[in-house]
């Protein structure tokens, strides 16, 4: 048996022990728990399997991940995410930077990781978990963002400025996940403490906008999804992103930075989805606007990422406006031009969370055809799609259900491009 089998082996030797002393059970009881002989509790390969795993963190109540974790990483939730090194805190903010703005976030994350090892104070601490949250976000891994928040949350001693961060981040991550009560009572708090402190500083001001950007749209979702308030929410969320909006245009001239202008365009495509539900805008003419937009935007290799960002989720306000509103060959012909197009910018910005609307958008246009034809049509998806879904359902676990019925039945057919690596 290699080195690592041996590990694995005392971790999960470990696990088990741990599993009988929490729960107060005997050796016999915990093998019937687990499916497992009682003289064979512990796999001689130290490389358990799945069932076997699952079991083990219902006995432990553990998420399944966190015994994964356990049993090949080596460590528990409750740890340290990384052995200290000898770095230094502040070069490896430097080489974390640089993996950001290269767009490799998985080394990001390793590199925040480290960071938090060797903190000194509770203030650098938190601020590798906001490092490390930029990284997971980057990888569209929003639970994994969560997690860092609240890790960095848990800092007693750091700045105010870092906990307000971290507050925000927690909201989008919420927000992403369609936690969307939790993720407006994060922003509720935080947008209450920037109208009583405002910033001081004009650059600043970009953490007030994104508050409102968050919580304008998971308003815009919860008036989607909560009919009986839906004028409420909608009412709301039009104020926020109006603000939101205004604000980040003239930040952006200000301060000379694109990406707020980008920001400031997609909460006008959120405000637009808005004014149908309120009814100050008919869908067919806002659809008609939306589809106009992205038919007349640059999307060449010289475009800003955050725009092209921007216009994928044009995408997902103008079928969201149109299986709201439309019906028939104008709704199918919509929400068709649209999710294409929303799938190719979620490609080319690598934007999970853009993935996960269109495919669901995509198989709300499926089922509203076949109950509208009384027909059983089969949608055809690619080697690459089914892995996009698979990877989406990974990530969004609201979205899994939808994925299943994706996936199993679906028609698959060859990969549209060469050389995609499925």
């Amino acid at each position: 048996m290699d080195g690592s089998s041996t590990e694995r082996r005392a971790r999960l030797e470990n696990l088990l022990h741990l599993a009988r002393v929490s729960r107060g059970i005997s050796r016999a009881k915990l093998a019937r728990s687990l499916g497992r002989d009682p003289t064979k509790i512990l796999p001689d390969s130290g490389n358990p399997k799945i069932d076997y795993v699952v079991k083990l963190a219902e006995v432990l109540e553990w998420p399944v991940g966190d015994v994964v974790d356990a049993i090949w990483k080596g460590h528990s939730p409750t740890q340290d995410p990384a052995p200290a090194t000898d770095e230094s805190f502040e070069s490896l903010n430097r080489l974390l930077l640089d993996a950001i703005g290269g767009g490799r976030f998985r080394e990001a994350v390793g590199i925040a990781q480290r960071m938090f090892s060797v903190a000194r104070t509770a203030e650098e601490r938190a601020h590798a978990c906001v490092r490390e949250a930029a990284g997971w976000d980057g990888l569209g891994r929003y639970a994994k963002v969560e997690d860092a928040a609240r890790r960095g949350l848990g800092q007693s001693g750091m700045s105010l400025r870092l906990r307000l961060v971290l507050q925000a981040t927690l909201a989008n991550a919420q927000y992403a996940l369609w936690d969307l009560v939790p993720a407006l009572g994060t922003c509720e708090v935080l947008a209450r403490w920037y109208e009583e402190n405002p910033p001081e500083r004009r650059r600043e001001f970009k953490r007030v906008a994104y508050v409102r950007y968050v919580r304008g749209n998971t308003l815009r979702r919860l008036a989607a999804t909560e009919p009986e308030r839906a004028e409420l929410h909608a009412a709301a969320a039009k104020r926020d992103l109006e603000y939101a909006a205004d604000l980040y245009t003239s930040l952006a001239e200000e301060l000379g930075e694109p990406a707020l202008e980008a920001l400031a365009h997609t909460c006008r495509g959120g405000l637009i989805e808005l004014e149908t539900m309120i009814g100050t805008r008919g869908p067919e003419e806002a659809v008609e606007e939306i589809v106009g937009v992205i038919e007349g935007a640059d999307l060449s290799e010289s475009a800003h990422g955050d725009w092209i960002e921007s216009i994928g989720w044009w995408c997902v306000f103008g079928s969201s406006i149109a299986l709201r509103h439309l019906e028939g060959r104008a709704l199918q012909r919509a929400v068709q031009c649209l999710v294409n197009r929303g799938l190719e910018v979620a490609e080319r910005a690598d934007q999970w969370a853009l993935r996960e609307r269109l495919f669901s958008l995509q198989f709300q246009l499926h089922r509203t055809v076949e109950e509208a034809t009384g027909l059983d049509l089969q949608l055809s998806l690619d080697d690459r799609t089914r892995a996009n879904i698979t990877g989406a359902m990974g990530r969004f676990p609201r979205f899994s259900e939808t994925g299943w019925h994706m996936l199993e039945t679906a028609h698959v057919i060859p990969s549209q491009r060469e050389g995609v690596d499925a």
